[in-house]
């Protein structure tokens, strides 16, 4: 009910500025700027990477969320202010649409290519059939509460805490670090690089057998799959394979 208010008002707003109501860019000025108090807010509250219906259904909570309702109210509060120029007339009005349109659609197809770009990476990343390399006699103990694990992110909403093992110098490490960066996207997983130098006490520790590494741990730091990968596809497989033995499934060997 709350919601098919808030876009009653939202309707409201916009149909009394296509009407030119005096008030009305300022009224829409105070709304965008409640809606950024209210996600600062809730971002603060630890509720980040929740569902947020601010564009589009698919669309998670983030510091992004309380920056763009303050640009927008921004730009109301310019229109509210008069502080636009006076809108040109004849030709200069038609070469300004042009040439807005134009700049938009290079805006756009620029994010299609990066976004290519992106998926492809990914999908190059992911070409691997084989799954994690998991030797029992290496790395951490599975089953066994891990010392080491409170260095992992502390997070509400996580569910699983991923640790990747790292060095400077290895040139896989360096490859596949946009597929430790999409994995690290998953709100429900904690994620934390360690790098062999940096943390080569939690490498001790931990008895990694060299980088890159993966360790799966539950929200009480229990291991419960680790391996050595190469790929994104590989390390998704770290993951199922915990995901399974927390639910005390069967792994394939």
């Amino acid at each position: 009910m709350t919601v098919w208010a808030l876009i009653s008002v939202e309707l409201a707003l916009a149909g009394a500025l296509s009407a030119g109501v005096p008030w009305a860019a300022g009224a829409i000025a105070g709304l965008f700027l409640a809606f950024t108090v209210v996600t600062l807010a809730a971002l603060l509250a630890g509720r980040g990477g929740r569902p947020c219906a601010c564009f589009g259904t698919s669309s998670r909570l983030g510091w992004s969320t309380p920056l763009r309702a303050l640009a927008l109210a921004g730009a109301a509060a310019v229109i509210a202010l008069g502080w636009l120029p006076d809108a040109p007339s004849g030709y200069g009005r038609w070469l300004t649409i042009g040439m807005s349109v134009g700049a938009a659609a290079i805006v756009v197809l620029g994010l299609a290519v990066l976004a290519l770009a992106r998926e492809v990476g990914v999908l190059r990343l992911g070409l691997s059939g084989r799954g994690a390399l998991e030797i029992q006699e290496e790395g951490p103990e599975l089953g066994a509460v891990q010392g080491w694990a409170g260095a992992l992110p502390q997070s509400t909403s996580a569910l699983m805490g991923l640790a990747v093992f790292t060095s400077e110098g290895c040139p896989l490490c360096h490859q596949l670090e946009p597929a430790v960066g999409y994995v690290a996207g998953d709100p429900l997983l904690a994620v934390r690089v360690f790098d062999e130098v940096a943390d080569a006490a939690t490498w001790t520790e931990a008895g990694v057998p060299g980088s890159p590494y993966a360790v799966v741990l539950d929200r009480h730091g229990v291991a419960l799959a680790k391996g050595t990968f190469n790929s994104l596809a590989q390390l998704e497989s770290v993951l199922g394979t915990a995901r399974a033995r927390e639910r005390g499934l069967a792994v394939a060997a």
